[in-house]
């Protein structure tokens, strides 16, 4: 199909002849387009965000932790209260081989955190090098915790977000500083900005001051207890079938009912992300379904416009059938016509779409760290334009084959 500019000439003069109509027709599509182009990026947005609250979660995670027993045992009653210690860690590595990571955890009651003249409310954790390979820590200065910071006990620890915000807020790097924590002073090595606030353990997320295990061990007298042990399944391994054989190991080293879930708690993090999953699978279902609804409502209007248009054009279509036009110019007319029409408002709805999320990606910037990608990528892109120039041929095929059927005498005699 040819065109010269005289024909896109003709075309841009046939829908400026009537302004309001074709703005509001036009609209209806760039209404629809904007729509989709929005609700996915918006969704890819929030979807990141969600997913924020879990960031640096392995998927085939379990947290394992002691609370009072609920059934009698043994002689014991229930209600008794126990607690784990450092060799469960030992007999999980060795009893169920499956395991990749098993590293323990320790927590303190909260308290609060001096750096000159500044102070703010903390939770002191106690962790392991391996940890990280559990929750990954997105580290902003510095470094996470060593070997070394282990084994010679070193007054050593990371900050989270929040802390480091409100003991440094002239935001310079506060590794190699020390602040205070209950009269001692430990020197800071790094800055954590992970904050997966739906899995958090010990206290709120960015608030934590996370020491050596071992030094937290001594210098809070903990003794060998520990209050939570975090696992991985190897490559392959589904967690929730772990669980149990987890429990029964636990169980028998402290004379727990191995079948009391309450008292021997495993966490399996493997059903939060199923459901989050399943969550985002339905809402882009949803998002496609409005988003090509409302396109569809539009290119709908359009054709009937059209179709407004062709029957107010009929004695020039006649004419122009009577010196010589073929059906098939009549044809690619009206279907060019409509084309035009619905990838200018289409590429409109794009661009503002585009443009709006822009903004929402650069309001969840912080500290030159994006939150979320309120954005659609290169493919769902060209995916709308293809949308669009489909819908602008569907759109003008009604029109133009009412157009085609127009034959000159019936169109003088319309005049």
């Amino acid at each position: 199909m040819k065109f010269d500019i005289d024909t896109y000439r003709e075309i841009l003069d046939t829908l400026t002849r009537n302004k309001t109509r074709s703005f509001l027709t036009g609209f209806g599509v760039f209404w629809g387009v904007f729509m989709l182009v929005a609700l996915i990026g918006g969704g890819k947005g929030m979807k990141e965000m969600l997913n924020s609250n879990f960031e640096g979660f392995a998927t085939n995670t379990g947290m394992i932790w002691s609370q009072r027993t609920t059934k009698a045992y043994k002689g014991f009653r229930k209600g008794r209260q126990w607690n784990m210690e450092y060799r469960d860690v030992e007999r999980l590595r060795h009893q169920v081989p499956e395991l990749d990571v098993v590293t323990p955890i320790l927590f303190s009651n909260g308290g609060t955190a001096y750096y000159g003249d500044k102070k703010t409310s903390i939770s002191v954790n106690g962790t392991m090098p391996e940890y990280e390979k559990v929750n990954s820590p997105k580290i902003y200065y510095g470094r996470y915790l060593n070997d070394m910071d282990i084994a010679q006990h070193r007054k050593v620890c990371v900050i989270g977000k929040k802390v480091y915000k409100d003991l440094f807020p002239d935001g310079n790097d506060p590794c190699g500083k020390r602040i205070r924590i209950d009269s001692v002073y430990y020197q800071i090595i790094g800055v954590d900005y992970n904050v997966s606030g739906a899995v958090s353990f010990g206290g709120e997320e960015g608030t934590s001051v996370i020491l050596p295990l071992t030094l937290m061990q001594q210098a809070y007298n903990r003794g060998n207890v520990v209050d939570m042990i975090a696992v991985t399944g190897k490559p392959g391994v589904v967690m929730s079938k772990l669980s149990d054989r987890i429990r029964q190991t636990v169980a028998h080293a402290h004379l727990v009912d191995p079948t009391d879930e309450s008292a021997v708690t495993v966490f399996n993090t493997e059903i939060l992300f199923q459901v989050l999953d399943s969550l985002f699978r339905g809402v882009n279902f949803l998002i496609w379904l409005v988003g090509l609804g409302t396109l569809l409502a539009g290119a709908i209007g359009v054709s009937n416009i059209m179709m407004v248009t062709v029957r107010e054009r009929t004695t020039e279509i006649g004419i122009r059938r009577a010196i010589g036009a073929t059906p098939r110019v009549i044809l690619s007319q009206i279907i060019s016509e409509s084309i035009i029409l619905t990838a200018v408002a289409g590429m409109s709805g794009i661009l503002v779409a585009v443009g709006i999320l822009e903004m929402l990606e650069k309001a969840n910037t912080e500290d030159g760290i994006v939150g979320a990608h309120f954005q659609v990528d290169f493919w769902t892109a060209v995916l709308a334009v293809a949308v669009i120039s489909v819908m602008g041929v569907l759109a003008g095929l009604a029109p133009a084959w009412r157009a085609m059927s127009i034959k000159p005498v019936d169109a003088m005699r319309d005049e």
